[in-house]
């Protein structure tokens, strides 16, 4: 049900002084004398939501795309939350936090999960959606009387509940946590469980190392562990995944249900869908504007929850928020697949600093795409560096002479010093301007908004976005992709695999792709490479086999069963010890 259409600004984008600001000219309610309806203010452009029409041309007249017209829904008027300035990100409602209950948080990037759970929290007072107020905590709570936020908001400015939140940038740490992993953890350990969540997590063969020499994977784990090891009424725990394979996912799953089983409450915030389908008991779907405004949907069952979010509509507010479904095929291999292979290897073995990975023959063809999936420090990102050139096998042979590879890192870096636009037309050359590269790729992932921006400025997950672009961009007989998902929301990650295969389809083309998130690994693989060993000893390599067969025997490794969604057919992990749990197993079917 379509609101009131404003015109918003990015600052980052206009700018005043270059522009002639022909927006304000050409403006039809200045032209009439509405003067403030966009005006300059300290040399920002400011346009007045309550005068503004919507009329659009303003966006048009814009030289640097700085202005958008965007629709509000109508149920959401009056109840904002907070807004960020005049023409800033408005937040419209909040999550509620349930006594000894799971919540989780879904949606896209920029539209309200991280303001949405610092209110919560209470490192920002809600100002209700005035700029220029700052109002008192008791007009605040009478704005949610009725509702159970009254009397959370009511105890948390009272200081009556502590909150702990387990952070999203892991990778700042070590910029402000010093010393050895077990010193560190043993100075916040108010609970006396330090011996345990040791033991939970895996983490005693690092506990002598220091901060400052963890990789991404073991930061989150430590991150998880000194949440878990303060005393409070509420964790937040934002997107405990990332930079964890299959294995650790669990294992971070099973660390956060035993807060619960002692009476926590637990915000979560996750776009692994598999885990946060497993772990919440409650489901709040964020949408709206990024950067612009976003709405919290009132909580759902977690089922119902995430297929709404899937589905794209929410009937509350009657608001399609998605143009169109995601939807799970049970891949049986592509019809584009031929019998050309476009990469031909031997039986492969690399050792080096105690590590040794074997790699059993095998080849890829071209039109599919081949996943390699397994824990993290078992070899995939060396056996694709194989592959890539970058590193030359201690034993066997890559057939790879004349064929051509783009190569996406697993740690992406803003190395590159010019705008986006300019990186991706430098690595895609006349590939930018085809309309392919241009509907497939920068459109699908969402980086149209990205183009004047420089490396540096950009997220993990804009950075991300780019560098797959990059990858696909570049000609190639064959894509390496390593963990493309890593700091992209839901949306992102589908749109990454679709666009993946799209690259190839009809083409002499494949993709290798390394990946730990469960739902794009089924989105994307025609066929599947298990990875099993001791991580950071020695690894073993199958070869690839169907995606049926390679996730069944993956997932009996991990010691997980799923079973799927009678309505959207989205695979959904099997609680342990459940019903649908035994019979899986008794079937031999970890895998449905």
């Amino acid at each position: 049900m379509p609101g009131r259409r404003i015109a918003v600004v990015d600052r980052d984008r206009c700018n005043p002084k270059k522009c002639g600001l022909e927006c304000i000219k050409y403006c039809p309610e200045v032209r009439m004398g509405v003067e403030d309806t966009i005006r300059l203010e300290d040399e920002l452009l400011v346009i007045d939501e309550e005068l503004c029409t919507g009329c659009g041309i303003c966006v048009k007249k814009c030289p640097f795309s700085a202005i958008s017209v965007v629709n509000l829904p109508a149920p959401i008027e009056g109840e904002e939350v907070h807004r960020y300035g005049v023409n800033g990100f408005t937040l419209f409602r909040l999550p509620l936090v349930r006594p000894r209950k799971i919540v989780g948080l879904v949606g896209p990037n920029g539209v309200g999960k991280t303001t949405s759970i610092s209110i919560l929290s209470g490192k920002i007072k809600p100002n209700l959606g005035r700029v220029n107020e700052y109002p008192e905590w008791d007009e605040i709570i009478r704005k949610f009387r009725g509702s159970e936020l009254q009397e959370y908001l009511r105890k948390l400015s009272n200081g009556e509940i502590r909150v702990i939140t387990k952070p999203e940038r892991i990778d700042k740490i070590p910029e402000v946590v010093k010393g050895g992993v077990k010193p560190v953890l043993g100075r916040i350990d108010e609970r006396g469980l330090l011996d345990e969540v040791l033991d939970l997590l895996d983490l005693r063969e690092i506990k002598d190392r220091n901060i400052s020499e963890l990789s991404g994977g073991e930061l989150q784990r430590i991150a998880l562990a000194a949440t878990y090891l303060r005393e409070a009424d509420v964790y937040v725990i934002d997107e405990p995944t990332n930079y964890l394979d299959v294995y650790q996912r669990m294992k971070a799953a099973k660390l956060i249900r035993r807060l619960q089983e002692e009476g926590k409450s637990i915000l979560l915030v996750e776009h692994d869908l598999a885990v946060l389908d497993y772990l919440s008991d409650y489901i709040h779907i964020l949408y709206g504007e990024p950067g612009v405004y976003g709405v919290v949907s009132y909580p759902h069952s977690t089922r119902e929850g995430i297929n709404i979010f899937l589905d794209g509509y929410l009937p509350d507010d009657n608001v399609r928020f998605r143009e169109e479904p995601i939807s799970f095929l049970q891949r049986v291999g592509s019809p584009d697949i031929s019998e050309n292979p476009v990469v031909v290897y031997s039986r492969l073995v690399k050792s080096f600093d105690g590590f040794k990975l074997e790699v059993e023959e095998g080849e890829v063809y071209a039109g599919e795409v081949v996943v390699a999936v397994g824990p993290n420090g078992i070899g995939k990102t060396t056996f694709v560096r194989m592959l890539a050139g970058d590193l030359k096998p201690s034993d066997g042979i890559v057939m790879t002479e004349g064929i051509r590879v783009s190569y996406k890192p697993q740690h992406v870096k803003p190395t590159y010093e010019g705008t986006v636009e300019s990186l991706l037309r430098k690595v895609a050359g006349t590939n930018y301007s085809s309309p392919y590269f241009r509907s497939e790729v920068i459109r699908r992932l969402g980086i149209e908004g990205l183009l004047d921006r420089y490396l540096d400025e950009l997220s993990g997950g804009e950075l991300q976005k780019v560098a797959i672009a990059a990858c696909l961009g570049r000609e190639a007989d064959v894509y390496l992709i390593d963990e493309p998902s890593a700091f992209l929301d839901v949306e992102a990650r589908f749109a990454a695999a679709k666009a993946i295969r799209r690259r190839i389809q009809g083409e002499n083309k494949a993709v290798i792709m390394v990946e730990h998130d469960l739902l794009t690994i089924e989105a994307a693989a025609d066929r599947i490479m298990v990875f099993r060993g001791v991580p950071g000893r020695e690894g073993h390599a199958s070869p690839p086999m169907d995606p049926r067969k390679g996730l069944n025997e993956f997932l009996r490794d991990v010691d997980v069963t799923f079973r799927r969604d009678p309505d959207t057919g989205r695979p959904r992990v099997n609680k342990p010890g459940s019903k649908m749990d035994q019979i899986a197993r008794a079937r031999g079917r970890y895998y449905p």
